[in-house]
C-alpha cells in the first residue's frame, strides 16, 4: 500500500490529530499577559548574583539598610550599586526611603510572595 493512501485512510478514520475534533483540547494559556509582564521582570531583576545577594542581604536585615552598609559588602563602583537597587526598585521587589543624604532599602514581601505563589503552583502535581 502507498503512504499516500495509508495517510489518507488514517485521516478518514478519525485517527489522526490533524482532522478537526478528533482529540482532546489541547493546552491553553492560563496567564494573562500582564501577569506574565510583571513575573518576567521580577525573574529578570533576580537573575544577577548581585542583585539576589543583596536582597539577601536585605531580607536577613529585617527593616532598612542604609545604602552606604549594601555597597560596602560588594567591590563594585557606587553608580553601579546604585544601578543594580534601581533594577530591584523597578521591578518592585524593594523600595527605599530618603533620610538626608543616605536612602535606606527594604524588602518588598508582597513582590516576594506573588514569585513564591507562582513557584508553588508550578510544583504542585496537577496530573490527578
Amino acid at each position: 500500500m502507498a503512504l499516500n493512501t495509508l495517510l489518507a485512510g488514517i485521516i478518514e478514520t478519525g485517527d489522526c490529530c490533524t482532522t478537526d475534533g478528533c482529540c482532546a483540547p489541547g493546552p491553553v494559556i492560563g496567564m494573562a499577559v500582564e501577569r506574565a509582564e510583571m513575573l518576567s521582570q521580577l525573574f529578570k531583576a533576580i537573575s544577577s548574583p548581585v542583585r539576589v545577594q543583596m536582597l539577601d542581604i536585605l531580607s536577613r536585615h529585617a527593616g532598612e539598610v542604609c545604602v552606604c552598609d549594601i555597597e560596602s559588602q560588594f567591590t563594585l563602583s557606587q553608580p553601579t550599586i546604585s544601578h543594580h537597587l534601581g533594577v530591584l526598585r523597578k521591578a518592585g521587589l524593594v523600595e527605599s526611603e530618603q533620610r538626608g543624604l543616605w536612602a535606606f532599602y527594604f524588602v518588598r514581601p508582597a513582590a516576594l510572595k506573588q514569585v513564591q505563589g507562582w513557584l508553588a503552583g508550578l510544583a504542585t502535581d496537577k496530573r490527578g
